[in-house]
Order: C-alpha cells, then structure tokens, then sequence
C-alpha cells in the first residue's frame, strides 16, 4: 500500500462560491479504451446535458487509456469543436491510472467521471455533485441498489454486482451500498491526500478509493440512479471479478496490519453538534469503554478456555499465571489496534512491556484471590474457583482500563495539529485548447506532457500539454507524484 508522508489533515469543508472566474468548477473525465463509435455521442450528450442544467462552468476530459483505434482522434477533433472538452492520451491502461492522473493535474475543485457508455441516466449527475459543491460530503457514488434505484439489466450482471458488494461489506465492513457504478465523484482538496493511498491502477480504483475514505471517517453521499446494461461492454467479468478479489485481501491485510497512515485524512470539529466536545469527558471515551468492553469480554472467555487446559494438568496457581500471561498479551495487542487505535509497528516492544506491568497487577489480584480460596477451604470446587477467578478479573478488568487510558496509551492528541487550508478558488492554468495537427500531418495531435512534466510518447503525435506541472493550484499542500507511465503488472486491461 502506498504509505507517502502525509501533508496534513484536511480542512473543514465550505461551499464553493458560485462565481469561479474562469476555473471550471466540475471536470467530468470519460476514461476511454477503443470507444471510436461511442465517445462523440456520449460526449455530445454530455456536454448538451451539462450546458442546460449545470449552473457553475464545467470541463469535460476524455482520458484515453492507450487506445489502438481512432478514439484518440475522435477525443481531439472533439476537443478543438467544443471549447469546453479536453482530450488527454496515456501510453498505458487502466481506468485507475487514467482516473488519478487526470484528476491530479485538475483545477477544478469538484472531480468526477462517468462510463463512455452513458448507462446511468444523466439526471443524476446534479444531485451527485450537489453535496460537493455545498460542502455537505466529500464523495458521491451513484447506487445501483438503493431502493428507489431502477436498473436494467441481465441476472448475471446483477448476481455478480450484489455478491461482490456483499463480499465487501462482510470483509472490509463497506457500509455504501455500490462500489462498481461508473458514476462518482470527489472535492479536489479530499483527491489530494486521498489518491496518493490508493495504490491499484485498474477496475478496483474505485473499492479502495471508497474504503479509505469511510475508514478515514469521509462523508459519502449516495445517489439512487437509474441505470441501463451495456449490452455491448467490454470488461472482462471473469478476470476483473478475480482482480477485485485480490484486491480486497491486499486492502483488508493492510487495514488489519494498520499499515494505510487514515490519519491524514482526519477533518477538524465541524458544526456536527456530534464534534463538539463536553467539559468533563475525555474525547473518545464512550468508544473506549465499549471497545475495551468488547475485548474484555473476549479476553474472558479466552482466559477461562486456557485456564481450563492448563488446570488438567497442572496446579491451579501454574494454570491461573500461565491463562493470564497469554491473554494478557492478546489483550493488550487487540486493545492497542482496536481500542486506542494505535497502528504500525512503532511502540508495540513498549507497550507490550507496560502491558506485562499491568499483567503483573492482575496476576496478584486474581492469585491473592486464589489464595484466600484456598485458604477458606481445602479443596473447592472448580466452579467456585472460576466464580472467584471472574469477579477477580472484572476487578482487575477496571484496573486494567484505568492504566491502558492514563499510562499504556494515553491521548496524545491534546496539541493542535498543523491544520493545512487547502484553497477552493484555484488559479487556473495556462490550458491550451487541443487542435489538430498541421495541413501535413494526417492525424491529430493527441498526446500532451505528463502532469509530472515527463513527455509521453504517441504515435498519434504530440501537443502542448493541456495540463502544466502540477497544477493543483494550491501551494500550501504537496503530494508525492504518481506518474501515468508507472507500470502495474497485475494490470492487463
């Protein structure tokens, strides 16, 4: 997973003002593979449909994704007809890397893109980038599977979209309800420390962008669409369902492990009365207390299982000292991820070391326990020893709490982090229109710079690029790069 440093946390979210002086205020990109016959009605449709309803300025960008027919032609020709289209030529495929690379170089502040094939109804797109623009969420997914959605298509296609979404709630605990629409957008300031943690190029771009972000605590807004089959689509069922697969166990290992740094997409306390703080309560208290519950309870049972093994054959002071020792370092783990929320490897040693002092506490807690037992009596029942040994524990449990909070892990949070303000009205850049070629030249030119400022090479020719280096537009925020030409080999689209 990519783990770049991070370059803040994200800024409160504001509505965009309704004049943006020559910056478009949404860019639509169509990612593209081999679709001569159907790119210029659905950018025709588009832009139609964006001109009569969408009140703020648009774009609309054509990433072709390496195509070998006339589709970079096609992007071109229409670039140089309608002042509001641009085409954009990448040497590789991917619908990830078209998505990334293009909106990385973007200045709009709202980004979104859809399918070539126009299959969800374009109705929706207003109500998908409402809730950007206001500053309400910061995604919006169209949703195939809301109740008030209305979908045609064949029952192959719709077994595999809901098992596929099922897989995802029951594995990464996903709670939007569809991760494969081609139908989405993003704010630019939330795409700017987002897109640098998605790592996979192709068709799950869109699962992992998703579950970062809800992991990360980003508002989605969904969208009910309506939304008609392709009959004639081109993605591979099979293998882009085998992709998708490996994905979810790459970004599942990578959460479990807490190798993916969510925190630098953390927002400041908004207006959410739910954000406010309440003299007298620690902040996150309540979260605590039932995630230490919870593990608690576990450790219990885990504990009474290893007891019960370990008093077979051994006395019950051995067996109580060897139970508590290995659940103690169970508790502690699943505490210090799931509790606390401490990720990465960084402290582990040492919290493992005060876990053990904790550990100890217990330990003479539940054996003085014991001991008074078997001084009462000369040989008690194994249930007695079990009651006795877990009013002992939940005893030691509120101690354990207790020195977790204030010693083990204590809230380090109390300075203010460096809040960086990412800038809504960005300068626009130099953005040549893209026109054909000379009298000489039989083709048009296609293939512009890279956004990093590499040039990328086209048998379809070469033009300024429409994009300079990077031009986010906002100096107080720095990504790492990500490249178009960067090589995915598990990406055969």
């Amino acid at each position: 997973m990519r783990t770049e440093p991070s370059p803040g946390t994200l800024p409160a979210r504001e509505h965009l003002p309704a004049g943006h002086a020559g910056t478009p205020v949404l860019d639509v990109v169509i990612p593209v593979y081999n679709e001569e016959k159907d790119l210029q009605p659905c950018v025709l449709r588009l832009h139609e449909h964006l001109s009569r309803t969408f009140p703020y300025a648009f774009r609309i960008t054509v990433a072709d994704n390496a195509s070998t027919d006339t589709t970079p032609l096609v992007a071109v020709r229409l670039a140089a007809e309608l002042p509001e289209v641009r085409s954009y030529r990448l040497e590789q495929k991917g619908r990830g890397r078209a998505l990334r690379t293009v909106w990385s170089a973007s200045d709009a502040p709202v980004l979104a893109y859809m399918d070539v094939d126009l299959s969800t109804d374009l109705n929706a797109l207003l109500p998908l980038v409402a809730p950007l623009i206001s500053g309400h969420s910061d995604l919006a997914i169209g949703s195939r599977l809301a109740r008030s959605s209305r979908v045609v298509r064949g029952a192959k296609r719709e077994l595999i979209s809901r098992t596929y979404n099922l897989i995802l709630r029951g594995s990464l605990q996903a709670r939007f309800s569809d991760a494969q629409c081609g139908f989405k957008a993003i704010r630019r300031d939330v795409a700017q420390v987002l897109l640098p943690l998605v790592e996979d190029t192709g068709w799950f771009f869109d699962t992992e962008m998703l579950v970062l972000a809800e992991r990360a605590g980003l508002r989605i807004h969904e969208v009910p669409v309506d939304w008609v089959d392709d009959p004639d689509s081109t993605v591979h069922i099979v293998k882009t369902a085998t992709d998708d697969l490996k994905g979810v166990w790459r970004v599942g290992r990578a959460l479990a492990t807490g190798s993916l740094t969510l925190d630098r997409l953390a927002r400041p306390f908004g207006d959410d009365p739910r954000d406010r703080e309440i003299s007298g309560v620690p902040k996150g208290l309540a979260r605590q207390l039932i995630g230490f519950a919870v593990v608690g309870v576990l450790s219990t049972l885990f504990y009474l299982v290893l007891y019960s093994g370990f008093r077979t054959f051994s006395g019950s002071q051995t067996a109580n000292a060897l139970a508590l020792l290995v659940s103690a370092v169970a508790n502690t783990a699943a505490n210090r991820r799931l509790t606390f929320g401490v990720r990465g490897k960084g402290g582990a040693v040492r919290h493992q070391a005060q876990g053990l002092v904790v550990f100890g506490i217990g330990l003479a807690l539940t054996s003085g326990s014991l001991a008074a037992l078997n001084a009462a009596t000369t040989e008690p029942a194994h249930a007695t020893e079990l009651a006795v040994l877990i009013v002992a524990n939940l005893a030691a449990t509120v101690l354990r709490f207790l020195l977790f909070r204030a010693w083990v892990f204590p809230d380090r949070h109390d300075a203010s982090p460096s809040t960086v303000v990412a800038a809504h009205t960005p300068a626009m850049p130099n953005v040549p229109p893209t026109v054909p070629a000379g009298p000489a030249s039989p083709v048009y030119a296609t293939t512009p710079r890279s956004p990093y400022g590499r040039s990328t090479h086209s048998p379809y020719g070469t033009a300024d690029a429409p994009y300079d280096h990077q031009t986010w537009g906002d100096p107080t925020m720095q990504l790492q790069p990500v490249h178009p030409n960067d090589h995915d080999p598990r990406d055969a689209r």
